[in-house]
């Protein structure tokens, strides 16, 4: 299903679609061809459909063609972030048990022992394409017919980040895949005349089933680079007519005084998304360059589930409106709550996944039968249908018996001269049971003073949500798709109020 939609039509494109650092260039028909030599290579090693192939390596256009050739395949993909451990890949391979694995061949020392364990075969793929996959694949054939799989076919497995104990393994159908990338492409109006600039990872949603996928499917073109490199990433925009990225990259180009209107004017659409983008950062941009950053809103289970409209008001701090065919409910205490106001955000549609992976019980905790999934993030929906999203239920703070709902407190604090974003976290206390304390990142060359901060503030909250506390430090802890880390902050400054 999959590849018949996304892969097979660019066999007969002769021009290019991904475009390289080094300046060269891969036709659609030679991508095709290498995703079908790699399937005729991963078949002769044993791969059949419902297996698992694990994939641990750096983005390459042969990376990318291993999702296609497993999907060529009926075999279920597993891309795993090249930043896991020995330790944490011995998880998810014992707890996915992929027939093969495929990792760097720098690492194959390291993980040929976790892979032996759990019953894996290793291959390598390096970051130059070089490999014992790359190896086998030689010679094979430039064609193939793929397995015939069904939309609820699982097409995927994608681990959570796992911030609260084990990650969960979510199973993702043809399906899900395939009619997010539909709507998306439609929404976005993509077409085969587009030019991605593409500097996001592969192993996660947005860089893979997001930009991938749409690309894949509109037959546009792709910039592929290995990550963000700020000096690549300018060198690019101008031949781009659209970006998708973290906010990361967002305020990094806004560092650069090279980011102008002309750098960007052949531009039609920038996306952000993965985590919160400042609205600071979305009027900085616009004044700067013109474009309104579009921001949307999803998940690792459900791919995207709201967008700010490509033609209509894009606004700052919000996530739009929830996507054709995906409806979006405000749940508290078991019943749906009135327009505006807070609470749990559930989904349901053809992007809400199969399931957590050998994890019944944590399914039957998060996806209802009645298929609406329970996000974990809470927010509310305004008048006119947009979404705001104030936070993650685990990160609610409930301190002296009341909720306190962090985004509302960034939200002033970083409105305070000199205060370039902050964090609100709950932290243990002898009184409250929990209190707000908030970590300060100041702006370039501004030096601040945490309690002067609070002071700003104090006025503008009730007494429960006023920081009891704040700390000023250089950058907040992040994951690699940008998103602030609050465990690690809970975990760090846990002990600050205890005597």
């Amino acid at each position: 299903m999959l590849f018949d939609s996304l892969f097979a039509p660019l066999a007969d494109r002769t021009g290019p679609f991904l475009n390289l650092a080094d300046g060269g260039s891969i036709s659609g028909k030679a991508f095709v061809a290498l995703v079908a030599r790699q399937a005729h290579a991963l078949r002769a090693h044993g791969l059949t459909p419902g297996d698992r192939i694990a994939a641990q390596v750096a983005k390459s256009p042969e990376a990318l063609a291993v999702y296609g050739a497993a999907v060529a395949l009926g075999a279920i993909f597993l891309p795993l972030n090249t930043a896991y451990t020995a330790d944490e890949v011995d998880y998810f391979l014992g707890n996915a048990t992929p027939r093969i694995f495929l990792c760097d061949g720098a690492r194959q020392i390291e993980l040929a022992g976790v892979a032996s364990k759990n019953h894996a075969q290793v291959l390598t793929l390096n970051g130059d394409g070089s490999g014992s996959l790359t190896d086998a694949a030689a010679g094979q054939p430039g064609t193939i017919t793929p397995a015939d799989r069904g939309p609820d076919d699982i097409a995927a497995i994608l681990y959570t980040s796992g911030t609260t104990g084990r990650s969960k393994g979510a199973m993702l159908t043809h399906r899900n895949l395939l009619s997010n990338a539909e709507v998306l492409a439609d929404l976005w109006r993509f077409d085969a005349r587009d030019v991605l600039l593409h500097a996001l990872p592969i192993f996660h949603t947005h860089g893979l089933f997001v930009a991938s996928n749409i690309s894949l499917l509109t037959g546009g073109q792709m910039i592929f680079l290995p990550g963000f490199d700020l000096e690549a990433v300018i060198r690019a925009l101008p031949q781009a007519t659209t970006m998708m990225g973290v906010p990361t990259f967002y305020t990094r180009l806004l560092d650069d005084a090279r980011l102008t209107r002309d750098l960007v004017a052949g531009m039609r659409l920038l996306v952000s998304g993965s985590a919160p983008l400042l609205a600071e950062t979305h009027r900085s941009f616009e004044e700067r360059t013109g474009h309104r950053i579009l921001e949307r809103y999803g998940m690792t289970e459900t791919n995207m589930n709201t967008s700010n409209p490509y033609e209509g008001d894009r606004r700052a701090g919000t996530v739009g409106l929830p996507l054709p065919g995906v409806e979006l409910r405000i749940m508290a205490e078991g019943a749906e709550v009135a327009q505006g106001e807070v609470g749990v955000i559930e989904v349901r549609g053809p992007n809400v996944f199969k399931g957590y992976w050998q994890m019944p019980e944590k399914t039957r905790e998060e996806l209802r039968e009645d298929g609406w999934f329970i996000t974990g993030d809470v927010g509310f929906v305004d008048a006119d249908g947009y979404v705001t999203i104030v936070g993650r239920a685990k990160d609610l703070v409930i301190s002296g018996g009341f909720n306190v709902y962090p985004k509302e407190v960034e939200l002033l604090l970083d409105e305070v001269p000199g205060v370039l974003e902050s964090a609100v976290i709950g932290v243990p206390h002898p009184d409250f049971g929990e209190a707000v304390l908030a970590v300060l990142v100041p702006q370039k060359g501004r030096t601040l003073d945490a309690g002067a901060v609070l002071e700003v503030i104090r006025d503008k909250l009730a007494r429960f949500k006023q920081p009891k506390a704040a700390v000023v430090v250089e950058s907040l802890p992040r994951n690699t798709m940008g998103k602030v880390q609050k465990n690690v902050l809970r975990d760090t400054y846990k002990g600050w109020f205890q005597a």
